[in-house]
């Protein structure tokens, strides 16, 4: 039996892990994250060091793929995971009691570590008629979302269902699903969406707590940068035939089997954020677009609806031009502010040399009136300075006659002073 207590190293050893394995594991974890290879000793110190961390897994609304998405996963395998990185104390589909026993040992986990485990819900979370469509025990799932994650050292929501509230929040859904984000609104959390989640985002995303004592940094949804700071198109395999115009136009045929593009058969890798084209799925093996199959834009808010139609490119948001797509428009608005950029910048330099050539001519004037130069010190004596004067002028000696500057005033001495009362 493996103690809670033990560090993580100890126990991947007794489970027959090598050293080499777990240096292997601890490097690909470093990769997952987006750190520089030199992380890697550091990861390996903090997992081997760490406790087993208590987990209360959650499962509402669902189809399951996320907890199968789990228990493929290897490096490590799932067995590792529940037995050695982790301490699954409650997990309906992978706990041996049941019924009033199996909440029982929610309660106790709950009671034995406060504020010490980590939560993770799968599924969506029924709302609407207070929450009747998904209880657990007679109780509304709702609220064992709310009492466990309110206890909780964190909280992961895995899969769509759980971000946002997935398939059954889609239009014409009765439930209310909803995501955990919106019933736990104040929890420390971290969102993976995806249908189904990657494995290695959520082992990743424990790693990352696990060596710096912290969850990763996320963008206002609560993504994880690491796994969801990138759109899909920029690391895809198939972007070189995209620059190239290089597109399949129907399943099957001779582009589909060169491993074109999918852009025009509806795949929305220019509009996902995800690591998919990386992290993979299958032990790392493929994805969907190196299957042949266009992103759904899964891991995006409110997916089932807003991007379909899954297998047609995106409507056209403006109503009266259906031709124009979202991407155009993405396009047309670079373009734009980059040709504004170029006008400001033109115009303000015509006008920085507009002024500069004012005052260059403000110069001579101002010295010809007699003012002195900028640069010139108070008190300091200044020449004769001969106007010109218009060839036609009357005056024959105008044009030669000196005009005598005042200089500076000479200080009066007041022993020399005329003033009769001075005295």
């Amino acid at each position: 039996m493996i103690r809670l207590d033990d560090g993580l190293y100890a126990a991947i050893l007794r489970r027959g892990m090598s050293r080499r394995s777990f240096i292997k594991f601890c490097a690909a974890m470093t990769a997952v994250l987006a750190l520089p290879a030199t992380y890697a000793p550091r990861v390996a110190a903090a997992v081997a060091a760490a406790p087993r961390i208590p987990v209360i897994w959650l499962r509402g609304q669902d189809c399951g793929g996320d907890s199968a998405a789990f228990l493929g996963a290897s490096n490590p395998t799932a067995a590792e995971l529940v037995l050695d990185l982790l301490s699954v104390d409650y997990d309906e589909m992978i706990m041996a009691p049941s019924g009033a026993a199996a909440e029982r040992s929610r309660m106790d986990t709950q009671e034995k570590y406060p504020n010490g485990y980590i939560a993770v819900v799968e599924g969506g979370i029924p709302t609407a008629d207070d929450g009747v469509y998904c209880t657990v025990g007679g109780r509304a799932f709702r609220d064992i979302v709310r009492e466990v994650c309110d206890g909780a050292l964190a909280t992961i929501a895995v899969g769509s269902c759980a971000s946002d509230g997935g398939s059954p929040a889609a239009a014409g859904g009765p439930t209310g699903a909803v995501g955990v984000p919106q019933v736990v609104p104040n929890a420390l959390m971290v969102s993976l969406p995806g249908c189904p989640v990657n494995v290695k985002n959520l082992t990743a995303t424990i790693i990352h707590y696990l060596t710096f004592n912290q969850l990763p940094v996320t963008d206002s949804r609560h993504r994880p940068l690491f796994a969801y700071g990138g759109l899909i198109h920029n690391q895809c395999e198939r972007r070189a035939h995209f620059e190239f115009g290089e597109f399949v136009l129907s399943w099957g045929d001779e582009a589909s089997q060169k491993g074109w593009c999918l852009y025009k058969m509806g795949c929305k890798g220019p509009e996902t954020s995800a690591n998919c084209p990386t992290a993979r799925y299958a032990d790392g093996t493929s994805w969907p677009v190196k299957a042949g199959h266009g992103c759904v834009g899964c891991t995006m808010p409110g997916f089932w609806d807003a991007m379909s139609p899954f297998y047609r490119r995106l409507p056209s948001p403006l109503p009266f031009s259906p031709t124009v797509s979202a991407d155009q428009i993405g396009q047309a608005l670079v373009g734009g502010v980059a040709g504004l950029t170029v006008v400001h910048a033109t115009a303000s330099y015509v006008r920085q040399r507009r002024i500069g050539a004012e005052e260059r001519r403000e110069v001579p004037v101002a010295v010809a009136d007699g003012a002195l130069p900028p640069s010139a010190p108070p008190g300091a004596a200044t020449e004769p300075v001969e106007r010109p004067v218009p060839a036609d002028s009357s005056d024959p000696t105008a044009a030669t006659e000196p005009i005598e500057l005042p200089g500076p005033a000479e200080p009066v001495d007041p022993a020399d002073s005329s003033d009769p009362e001075a005295d």
